[in-house]
């Protein structure tokens, strides 16, 4: 939703591409806003009324004045990109991902409503502090070295001794991700990038599985968490720079004549 919103905002895509984009993530899309003020300010259904399509929450982003949007990853003592205790920021910890579009003051949150039915929910967001730059060549190295460090996490922890299907755990994880469109012009080294955290991350899943051969012992459980806690942080900090230079390159070239 960032890079193509912000793709969409810059004039890199056209709406159809990204309304059939958002496809990938649910078959349905819907939209409504956090309270009565900001729905009549965008001209969206309240949260007592019925959700409506994505269309008009495109419309809704013009409206405030969008521009850029920001991918925010909160997880329990990592609350970056949302400040403060809104009830944004409490719905966005609470189901883990959000979208932050600065210059409208608005975020927007995906959860899952009914099977195959994505609702967005469109929130206030006041003031935050700029968002953290990460270069993305940092980002590139800092997910290499995650990767290497799973490798030798799973061998440490015994996550893989005596469990034979390991592989093809790992491997039906990533299938399991959406493979989303991208819109034209964004870099490839991000998308390799976007590539390797789901593949860290699969690997990751499948360490704190206690599933036999896993650590199940009380110790052994706060071990491994403690020690691929920051792998799971790369892989968040990963996809956040991805993102953010997507954003910035598609925002670059709509500035070029």
């Amino acid at each position: 939703m960032v890079v193509w919103t912000s793709a969409w905002l810059h004039g890199a895509a056209a709406s159809d591409d990204l309304l059939d984009a958002l496809q990938t993530w649910a078959e349905s899309q819907e939209v409504l806003a956090a309270d009565e003020d900001l729905a009549a300010r965008l001209d969206l259904p309240g949260p007592q009324e019925t959700p409506a399509g994505p269309a008009l929450l495109l419309a809704a982003l013009r409206k405030a004045g969008a521009g850029g949007g920001q991918l925010v990853l909160p997880v329990p003592g990592d609350a970056r990109g949302l400040g403060g205790s809104s009830p944004f920021a409490k719905l966005a910890m609470r189901v883990g991902e959000a979208v932050v579009l600065p210059q409208a003051g608005i975020g927007l949150v995906p959860q899952r409503s009914a099977e195959g039915i994505l609702r967005w929910t469109v929130s206030g967001i006041g003031d935050l502090p700029p968002a953290e730059h990460l270069p993305i060549g940092e980002a590139e190295h800092g997910m290499a070295s995650a990767m290497r460090e799973a490798a030798s996490a799973l061998v440490d922890l015994g996550v893989a001794k005596h469990r034979p299907g390991v592989r093809e755990e790992i491997a039906q994880t990533i299938s399991a991700r959406p493979a989303p469109p991208w819109p034209e012009g964004v870099p490839q080294r991000t998308l390799r990038i976007l590539q390797r955290a789901t593949e860290v991350e699969a690997i990751l899943w499948v360490a704190t599985d206690d599933a036999p051969g896993g650590a199940l012992s009380a110790s052994a459980i706060r071990g491994r968490t403690e020690a691929l806690r920051p792998l799971f942080d790369a892989v968040r900090a990963a996809r956040r720079a991805s993102v953010a230079e997507m954003v910035r390159v598609l925002g670059d070239h709509a500035e070029k004549p």
